[in-house]
């Protein structure tokens, strides 16, 4: 190794190899002055490169210590002072100081010797494989001349192999100065094999990228051109109905629908889908269907609600009369809106007889309120898909009746009626009240998902309004999601009026009769309430009228009739002979009868109980086609009765030498229930023990074996039947006294009602002793 003293330059951004022949620009006053020092001598100098690029003004510790010793072969000046040099690498040398660094960087270096190395087979094995890598690395760099390789191959000096070979890679600076640092050239060669491997498989991933993103562009160019050729094909031909005009209309029916992100993504989706499939395709007529029901929902479209509270219970007084809980919701709802903006739409379920307005309060409601009605019927409904809607794999697919509901009414905040919840039924395409739980779930409803849409759909500011007669069949966790509002029956007095302000003027005007030629009196309206309908709404009361009015239109017809009145007594000439007749209670006190009340589907009724013993061998009959539970409440009361004989003065041995029947009358009728249970009991002890009960006596409450009696439902409906029977005394349990509040002033005011606790108590009140 010798020591020589030489011009420095600092190279920022290169690095020069022995062997290596390059040109580079020389700007900075150091440098040049360096250069021209250089060629005053003997043309050599020591080029090393910088560590940062931004210094301007290096020191040693800015520079590598290790550099190359140049032959300068040319020098060409350029406009503005700068010099372009052309230089030949010669040695490496290391840099151990510098000994002046004005006017010129001069620096004391080791120069190391390049010295033909004798060829061991590792080293060999090292050249060839460095020759194959490289070889491979020009066919993936197309930067690189493909001749290059037959330069380099000819040489059989692995150091000088490794120079040339480094002078031609596209590496960072780093490897540069790594490579040139590497001294002894097998530690050269292992690490230019190194580099060589890496650069090779990042360039065949890039090129694997860049064929992706080639083969993307192209698919988009021939697509660009291939519609535009369309375009001017269709426009020459002047078809602006084509698949691209549909396109077009399509988005702007998506931008028109403001819906949500992930509804539009999913909507352009399938434009695209539509656009690359082509008209010809039958997947198209699909996916058109698809997006006809998508941008035509109200995703954003909503009605402005009344905030009158006032106004809101004009209209649902007028449109009906009673009803008060219901009413009474919906003003809470009112009230509550208009404090919170924010609040969800109440979940309600009106249970009630058929008949009592509940399918049109809902009709009224949504006048009420200025929002759009749509009305959903689930009798009958048994299929999952009803709900939901079938998913768009199958032939015919449509949404289901819910989010077919929501575009037909055109509004994401309607009051939506589902009209007899209570008589769905299930099979084996699965079950509508388990697809309903989320629908009526107001925690679930906001992302409402349809099998057909498969976007979420925003139920939570509907007003759902469910019907139903009984709670019996609807599920719980269904009935857990509702709001329940019981509907009862109406009174006599409040049909009267329910017929002289709604349904006679609404008949006689259907039936295009004036006014002022046709009149009712109360007595012939109340006989056709009691006569000839038997319910506790007035769906068939509006029937009979309909049907009086139009016999009436006969009339005025055919016998020139200037004035028609309806009255008591010509009631049978328009309707016929009376169908019904209440059960009025007896005239006189009897032994073993017992007037019993009892609640139906029509509402409330009287239920006479008839005991009578015989001789016999201690069997108990029932007949009147009693249910099990009403069978059973009979055999607990005749228990009670032979475990008390001796309090209420019967024989103790009845049971073994006398047989004991009781029937209900009506015995076409079925009946079931443990609401008789004290009458039985009450006429048995009558029968047995020869006491005579009170006719004006009405009784209704279940038993049990020790004598309690306990409460039972429909006390609003019992009351108006006994009422009407003409029953004077109503013997209920205890705990029915909170129920009598429901009962109209007028009735309460005729009919004593008795609260009881046990059997012995009803006994006291009924029997005559």
């Amino acid at each position: 190794m010798t020591e020589v003293k030489l011009p420095l330059i600092p190279l920022r951004g290169l690095t020069i190899f022995p062997h290596m022949v390059l040109h580079f620009d020389v700007g900075r006053q150091k440098s040049i002055a360096a250069l021209e020092e250089a060629m005053v001598n003997d043309q050599t100098i020591l080029l090393v490169t910088q560590r940062d690029l931004k210094v301007e003004d290096p020191n040693f510790d800015d520079i590598y210590k290790i550099g190359t010793i140049s032959k300068i072969k040319q020098i060409l000046k350029l406009p503005g002072d700068n010099i372009r040099v052309l230089v030949e690498g010669i040695n490496r040398a290391e840099v151990l100081e510098f000994t002046q660094t004005e006017p010129y960087f001069e620096a004391k270096a080791v120069v190391f010797e390049e010295k033909k190395v004798n060829l061991s087979v590792e080293i060999e094995a090292l050249m060839r494989q460095v020759l194959d890598e490289f070889e491979e690395y020009i066919s993936l760099n197309p930067t690189i001349p493909e001749d290059v390789i037959e330069t380099v191959i000819d040489i059989d000096d692995a150091s000088k192999l490794s120079d040339v070979i480094t002078s031609y890679l596209i590496i960072k600076q780093e490897n540069r100065q790594e490579l040139l640092e590497a001294i002894e050239p097998k530690e050269r060669l292992t690490k230019l094999l190194e580099i060589l491997a890496r650069e090779i498989e990042i360039l065949k991933i890039e090129r694997k990228i860049s064929a992706k993103v080639k083969k993307k562009i192209d698919k988009m160019q021939k697509e660009y051109y291939l519609r535009e050729q369309l375009k001017a094909i269709q426009e020459e031909l002047g078809d602006r109905d084509g698949i691209q005009a549909e396109i077009e209309d399509y988005k702007k029916k998506i931008d028109k629908a403001k819906m949500p992100k992930e509804a539009k993504d999913k909507a352009l989706y399938e434009l695209s889908r539509m656009e690359k499939l082509g008209s010809q395709s039958p997947e198209t007529g699909v996916i058109r269907t698809y997006l006809d029901w998508v941008v035509n929902l109200p995703w954003s479209k909503e009605t402005k609600d009344v905030e009158d509270i006032k106004k809101v219970r004009e209209v649902l007084e007028k449109e009906h009369f009673g009803l008060e809980d219901v009413k009474k919701r919906i003003l809470e709802y009112i009230a509550v809106t208009r404090l919170n903006k924010s609040m969800k739409g109440p979940i309600l379920c009106l249970v009630g007889p058929p008949g009592v307005g509940k399918t049109s309060i809902a009709r009224s409601i949504a006048n009420s309120l200025g929002r759009k009605f749509v009305r959903m019927s689930l009798g009958g409904v048994r299929d999952e898909a009803e709900i939901r809607g079938h998913r768009r794999t199958y032939i015919g697919a449509m949404p289901g009746r819910i989010i077919n509901g929501m575009k037909q009414v055109g509004s994401k905040n309607p009051v939506f009626l589902l009209d007899e919840i209570d008589k769905m039924s299930s099979d084996f395409k699965g079950d509508p009240a388990d697809a309903l739980l989320e629908v009526l779930d107001a925690e679930q409803n906001h992302s409402f998902r349809d099998h057909y849409i498969e976007l979420p759909f925003d139920l939570s500011k509907v007003l759902f309004i469910t019907t139903a007669n009984t709670l019996d069949t609807i599920p719980r966790p269904l009935l857990d999601r509702m709001e329940v509002i019981k509907i009862s029956g109406y009174t006599d007095e409040e049909k009267i009026h329910i017929c002289k302000d709604y349904l006679i003027p609404r008949q006689v005007k259907e039936n295009g009769i004036k006014e002022d030629i046709i009149s009712f009196s109360d007595k012939a309206i109340k006989d056709v309430i009691n006569l000839y309908t038997r319910e506790s709404g007035v769906r068939n009361l509006e029937r009979k009228i309909g049907t009086i009015c139009r016999r009436a239109a006969i009339e005025i017809l055919e016998n020139g009739e200037k004035k028609i009145k309806i009255t008591q007594q010509n009631l049978a000439k328009y309707l016929g002979a009376p169908r019904y007749k209440y059960e009025e209670m007896n005239k006189k006190d009897q032994i073993g009868v017992v007037m019993g009340l009892a609640w139906t589907a029509y509402g409330g009724d009287t239920l006479p109980v008839e005991v009578i013993p015989m001789a016999g061998t201690g069997k108990l009959e029932l007949t009147g086609k009693l249910g099990d539970v009403m069978k059973e409440s009979a055999r607990a009361g005749y228990s009670f009765v032979r475990a008390n004989a001796k309090q209420f003065n019967i024989d103790e041995d009845f049971y073994k030498n006398m047989d004991v029947h009781i029937h209900v009358p009506e015995g076409a009728v079925p009946k079931d229930g443990p609401s008789a249970g004290v009458t039985m009991i009450t006429a048995m002890v009558s029968a047995l023990s020869k006491t005579p009960v009170r006719s004006d006596v009405a009784m209704t409450g279940e038993i049990t074996l020790t004598g309690r009696v306990l409460p039972i439902g429909g006390v609003k409906e019992k009351a108006l039947a006994a009422y009407r029977a003409g029953i004077r005394t109503v013997i209920l349990p205890m705990d029915n006294k909170k129920d009598i509040e429901k009962i109209p002033e007028n009735i309460k005011k005729k009919i004593e009602f008795k609260f009881v606790e046990r059997v012995e108590e009803v006994l006291e009140i009924a029997l005559r002793r």
